[in-house]
């Protein structure tokens, strides 16, 4: 059983992976989550009924975080729900999770491809959290995922790259401007992890696997556990001075 519910997370994109995986630990740790979907509605009721049977309380709506015109309905969504369900009118936490990987090389890369990641990873990250900001409490949390890639340059990355370094110099700005109403932002940035993101490559391919196991000071890549409970930590009252930092979680990859 949870402890009583007394803070309130909204996680873009919680219906699978590292979205997944930090409702189920914050959720543990007594928060209250409402996780967002694209499209696949019985992933996110799995999670919903997950955190339920383990004594906590989730709820699921949809958002297309590449879809910036219908943000201002999401809110008003989003306020109603957490009305009806938490009698509150405001979140404690936004976790900008929600992403996809398009990768190809720089020579071959497309500019629907670029627009594509420039929509969900920057737009939707910046002006999802500027239409959230009236319902996000003073002293709250904002934590943004990035990626290993903005330290380490791999081939066949590059666009989706440039997007996570973009954000990562608009957390700084955040933290910057929302500091006077207490808000903190910070970046987290994985390292490889074991997930169906990019198609699951990094969990399903035992050569891509083995090879990134080789450069990481740990013997081995990352699973969603050694993520989501780190982001579920910064989230808690020990970590409240960590402003304005990208941290990288990556187990030593690529020293």
């Amino acid at each position: 059983m949870t402890d009583p519910i007394t803070k309130l997370a909204l996680i873009t994109g919680g219906s699978r992976g590292l979205g997944r995986n930090t409702a189920e630990h914050l959720a543990q740790s007594g928060v209250g989550v409402i996780l967002t979907y694209h499209s696949n509605k019985a992933a996110a009721d799995e999670v919903v009924a997950t955190i339920a049977n383990t004594g906590g309380k989730a709820i699921a709506l949809p958002l297309d975080t590449g879809d910036i015109a219908s943000f201002a309905k999401f809110r008003d969504d989003l306020a109603a729900a957490i009305r009806d369900e938490w009698g509150r009118d405001d979140i404690d936490y936004l976790v900008n999770n929600a992403g996809h990987g398009d990768y190809a090389p720089f020579a071959e890369t497309s500019e629907a491809q670029f627009d594509g990641l420039v929509n969900v990873h920057v737009k939707g990250v910046f002006f999802l959290t500027q239409t959230l900001l009236p319902i996000i409490a003073d002293n709250g949390r904002i934590v943004n995922i990035s990626s290993g890639l903005t330290r380490m340059a791999l081939p066949g990355y590059a666009a989706y790259a440039v997007m996570k370094g973009a954000v990562e110099v608009m957390t700084r700005y955040m933290a910057k401007e929302f500091g006077a109403r207490g808000i903190t932002a910070n970046t987290v940035a994985p390292g490889a992890i074991e997930t169906d993101f990019g198609g699951g490559v990094v969990r399903d391919n035992p050569e891509i696997n083995r090879q990134l196991a080789e450069v990481t000071a740990l013997g081995r890549v990352g699973v969603p556990d050694d993520i989501g409970m780190m982001i579920a930590s910064l989230l808690t009252p020990g970590n409240r001075w960590v402003n304005a930092q990208r941290i990288e979680v990556s187990g030593g990859q690529g020293l």
